[in-house]
């Protein structure tokens, strides 16, 4: 029960990698805000979580719905320990060129300006109380880049940087800021990194990993369980690859 007493938000955390964050933090004592765009399926998963967990719909790439976001977890539980940034979209494989303007304004939004509205509206609560964990789920993409997926590799790699930017500068407020870097995984978002979700498809992209399979919700929940807990109390500005050796 490792976060026993601790609150959480969790962006995009009614399906995928956000998902297997909401259930791996309720096991461990959290209460949890399963925060996402679709406001079915953030109050399906709350009602399935239990009387610990609640939903909040919100559009990350927008500054009035992410103050909406926080200040509904302060009202609910008067406090928030943990902010968990894993909302995320990508466009689909393509020349760089040949990105439309509307998927890439949604890239920066969902991605980046979504890590600047969250640092706004929660930043101050937590440098007040003198402590906090935020968590930014950036991607293996930010440090090894495959072609045709040009403004998503750039996202990731800007929410990396950004994070040891933010640990630098939270540091001295007692709040940690740590990212994981998953590989490509059991979600939604598969289907569009590949473009078309074939066996053979899927046998090019495990080809790339050593260990042979993709990441699963579970291994993100167990990952951020460690970044979020107070056994991870000296660990700051840290991108930790979660990718079975895609990196290596």
């Amino acid at each position: 029960m490792r976060l026993t007493g601790k609150t959480a938000i969790v962006t995009g955390g009614a399906s995928g990698f956000g998902a297997g964050i909401v259930r791996r933090f309720l096991q461990e004592g959290a209460k949890v805000m399963v925060a996402d765009i679709n406001a079915d399926a953030a109050t399906q998963m709350a009602r399935e979580m239990g009387d610990h967990a609640i939903a909040c719909t919100v559009d990350v790439g927008d500054g009035a719905s992410v103050n909406a976001m926080a200040r509904a977890a302060i009202d609910a539980w008067g406090h928030v320990d943990v902010l968990v940034n894993n909302a995320g979209i990508t466009h689909l494989p393509a020349p760089m060129e040949k990105v439309s303007e509307e998927d890439f304004d949604r890239v920066f939004n969902v991605n980046m300006k979504s890590v600047y509205l969250t640092a706004r509206a929660l930043v101050p609560h937590m440098k007040e109380r003198g402590k906090g964990a935020i968590l930014n789920i950036a991607s293996t993409a930010g440090v090894s880049p495959r072609p045709r997926l040009n403004w998503y590799n750039a996202s990731k790699g800007w929410m990396i940087t950004a994070t040891k930017t933010m640990a630098v500068e939270l540091a001295p407020d007692g709040v940690r800021v740590n990212a994981l870097n998953p590989v490509a995984g059991e979600t939604p978002l598969l289907k569009s990194f590949m473009g078309e979700d074939t066996p053979e498809m899927r046998a090019k992209f495990l080809a790339t990993i050593p260990l042979g399979r993709f990441s699963q919700p579970e291994d993100l929940g167990n990952a951020a369980l460690f970044l979020c807990s107070d056994e991870a109390s000296m660990i700051t500005g840290v991108a930790m690859e979660v990718d079975g050796g895609r990196c290596i």
